[in-house]
């Protein structure tokens, strides 16, 4: 059976069917042990500099989420938008920005945020959506769809930030899309 399965289907993305799954697993860890998995490795809050957990934390929070809903929000982008950028970048570009979003949203939080735990893949989400509006650059243009998706997701989580009080980090969102708006401007030079 698993062979002609096998015949059928393709990994695509390597990357990020890994994170998935690695989302995933920290998503029941994160059942099964109350929570207490989240705070020690899936987090991100201020910490001593001395603590090896902290560095660990740094990029683990990019793996945990809060619940099921949480998850599925953030994976269902990522899995329907992260196989093109795969496809189009390559996996060792990909896991770059995905890395770098975690680190650069993580530092940030740590610094402005020291009482808040930050989880979750939103500001991959936001790196990769304003990532893809540079899948069809073929000359040193900006593309426009750049400028249109950049107006409505960011502009929207500005305003969000100044208007909605939530349990929502709109700086990491904010972040995620300026690290895929650089990286994206980076990778697409000719």
């Amino acid at each position: 059976m698993w062979n002609r399965l096998q015949k059928h289907i393709s990994v695509n993305s390597p990357v990020i069917l890994g994170f998935t799954g690695i989302c995933l697993m920290a998503l029941i860890l994160g059942q099964i042990t109350g929570g207490v998995s989240n705070t020690l490795l899936f987090s991100v809050y201020r910490a001593s500099l001395l603590n090896p957990l902290t560095y660990v934390r740094l990029v683990g929070h990019i793996f945990g989420h809060a619940g099921w809903a949480h998850f599925s929000a953030n994976i269902t982008m990522i899995l329907l938008v992260g196989p093109l950028l795969e496809e189009k970048y390559g996996s060792r570009n990909l896991l770059f920005v995905m890395l770098a979003t975690a680190v650069i949203t993580g530092a940030v939080h740590m610094l402005l945020f020291p009482h808040t735990a930050l989880l979750g893949a939103s500001g991959v989400v936001f790196a990769f959506i304003i990532l893809s509006s540079f899948t069809g650059v073929t000359d040193k243009k900006i593309p426009l769809t750049f400028i249109v998706i950049s107006a409505i997701y960011l502009g929207g989580q500005i305003y969000d930030a100044v208007f909605v009080r939530d349990n929502i980090s709109n700086l990491t969102h904010i972040l995620g899309g300026v690290v895929g708006g650089v990286l994206g401007f980076r990778m697409n030079r000719h």
